[in-house]
């Protein structure tokens, strides 16, 4: 469920935790699509066969950066600022990918805000300690921190 606030009411989040994002798969189309856009196309993502066959991991794994790259919309479910005029990916802060994801298995977000300070004059920064899940994981496949600004 998303959480929704204004403006002035986000600057009160710190400590907040924001849930869990639903849940989406990771398909092979999504990892070979990722491969080609970054002309990363080794074999333990994009060769099924021979993952299965010589991997540790028993089949084909997402890379980290595409599972990465899958906080962006998962995000948009966790926090919603209402009366803004512009929200702003600023970036991320130790990024960690502890455990991978298995070509077919399914992911989701979980987020607690750490920290809210005001930017410009006119914005906020929320700095949220997020991870990403593995369904039926023992431990996350990403951890991190990201920074997210919101201008009125």
């Amino acid at each position: 469920m998303t959480t929704t606030v204004s403006f002035e009411d986000a600057k009160g989040l710190a400590g907040t935790d924001l849930g869990a994002s639903s849940w989406r798969e990771v398909t092979q189309e999504q990892v070979n699509l990722f491969a080609d856009a970054t002309d990363d196309h080794q074999w333990i993502h994009t060769d099924p066969e021979r993952a299965a066959k010589e991997s540790p991991f028993g089949g084909p794994i997402a890379h980290g950066y595409l599972t990465l790259s899958l906080v962006i919309p998962m995000w948009d479910e966790l926090l919603d600022v209402t009366g803004v005029g512009m929200k702003v990916n600023y970036g991320l802060n130790k990024v960690r990918f502890p455990a991978p994801v298995p070509v077919g298995s399914r992911i989701r977000m979980t987020g607690t805000v750490a920290e809210v300070t005001e930017v410009g004059g006119n914005g906020l920064q929320v700095t949220v300690d997020g991870a990403i899940e593995v369904d039926g994981g023992t431990k996350p496949a990403v951890v991190f921190t990201g920074l997210y600004r919101f201008y009125k």
